[in-house]
């Protein structure tokens, strides 16, 4: 049973910076693609970044692109959204994914090719 588990979501003004985590207890992140989706009220889960099992691979949405950040530190067992230059529109709950696929950019942008999810952490950003 792999269990992910998020920090690090709060509340930031519009411009701020937030830096997500998310971590596997009893396993290791570097063994799957990890992902971070984001889900606000009303709306459906929208894909926001994902990094390959090595760290070399990404992808973005284009509507972070040039603002978030993910990376891995694998000595820690982390995965990290960086996230700047926070916009209201940001605001939702996100969640940390991992996945058993093989790394195709296209098809991990799709919550269904995700085998394990995080409970989430509230990202709110004020106008």
């Amino acid at each position: 049973q792999v269990q992910l588990v998020e920090s690090g979501g709060g509340l930031v003004q519009a411009g701020g910076s937030l830096r997500l985590s998310c971590t596997a207890s009893g396993h290791t992140v570097s063994s799957y693609v990890m992902g971070w989706f984001r889900q606000a009220p009303g709306k459906e889960r929208e894909f926001v970044a994902a990094i390959s099992r090595s760290g070399i691979m990404t992808n973005y949405a284009d509507s972070v692109k040039d603002r978030f950040t993910i990376s891995r530190d694998k000595a820690k067992n982390l995965v990290y959204l960086q996230m700047n230059s926070l916009k209201p529109e940001d605001t939702a709950v996100y969640r940390c994914a991992a996945s058993s696929s093989t790394w195709i950019s296209r098809t991990l942008e799709v919550s269904l090719n995700y085998n394990y999810w995080g409970q989430g952490t509230q990202v709110s950003v004020s106008s």
